[in-house]
């Protein structure tokens, strides 16, 4: 059985940093790649980042993320991070990890297999 849980969430002040971890059981983590979505309060689910399967694998970003969240990854403790700076009210969601096994079109929410249950991150102004 798959399991992915996040964690890390929180309450912070605009400008503050959080980081998110994603543990991952019941699937062979290196060959996944590993990606973050969020979904604000009435909006749909959007693409935040991901990493290919290989540690040190390459990254990708949304454009309002770019340069403020860092993605990486441990395949020794199976676990995905997500590090945010420089938070922004607008960044308030509930973020997923999601595992994708081919790793195309990355920024597609329906290519990946596996999804956590999300955790609630929220900035305040």
């Amino acid at each position: 059985q798959v399991q992915l849980v996040e964690s890390g969430g929180g309450l912070v002040q605009a400008g503050g940093s959080l980081r998110l971890s994603c543990a991952a059981s019941g699937l062979t983590f290196s060959s996944y790649t590993m990606g973050w979505f969020r979904q604000a309060p009435g909006k749909g689910r959007e693409f935040v980042a991901a990493i290919y399967w290989r540690s040190g694998g390459n990254t990708y970003y949304a454009e309002y993320v770019k340069g403020r969240f860092t993605i990486s990854r441990d395949n020794a403790k199976n676990t995905v991070f997500l590090q945010m700076s420089s938070l922004k009210p607008e960044d308030t969601a509930v973020y997923y990890c999601a595992a994708d096994h081919f790793g195309n079109d990355l920024n597609n929410e329906d290519r990946y297999e596996y999804w956590g249950q999300g955790t609630q991150v929220t900035v305040s102004s």
